[in-house]
């Protein structure tokens, strides 16, 4: 009888390590720790953390932050939301590290990305409807949904 994952087949792990990388995937935007994406896997934090850098070539905090920024690119390319709207829909809680991260990952400024694009003339999505479908929900409405309401 198997009593750990370190015991099972390494085809076994991928599958644990895949619903902490779709977790992500799905929920970029929500806090997401360590502890949170190790327990989808079910996995400890460390040993998930060395399994999951050693598969994907990445952290899982770097994946997230990816992951945010491949969607950030994709809502300042396709809507008129600002950059500061971008930032907090895809779960960044800092204008300063969204735009430093941005940077780092794409070469250029959040607000340069945009421009490059704004002046292509391609037509844009209102981010009154991006709000209104929950394409980019903001994480401070997310957290207002997700609490109870008083009684």
């Amino acid at each position: 009888m198997v009593t750990s994952v370190e015991q099972r087949a390494p085809d076994d792990v991928l599958v644990h390590l895949r619903r902490a990388r779709d977790l992500a995937d799905r929920e970029y935007a929500a806090p997401l720790d360590l502890a949170r994406l190790a327990a989808a896997a079910g996995l400890s934090k460390f040993h998930f953390l060395r399994l999951f850098r050693t598969t994907y070539g990445t952290t899982p905090a770097e994946y997230v932050s990816r992951r945010r920024i491949e969607r950030a690119q994709d809502l300042l390319r396709a809507t008129n939301l600002t950059v500061t709207e971008v930032c907090h829909a895809v779960g960044f809680s800092s204008l300063g590290s969204f735009s430093s991260r941005f940077r780092a990952v794409v070469g250029e400024s959040p607000s340069d990305f945009q421009a490059r694009y704004a002046a292509t003339g391609a037509p844009r999505i209102p981010g009154c409807v991006m709000f209104m479908w929950g394409l980019a929900e903001s994480s401070a409405t997310r957290e207002k949904h997700d609490r109870p309401s008083p009684s």
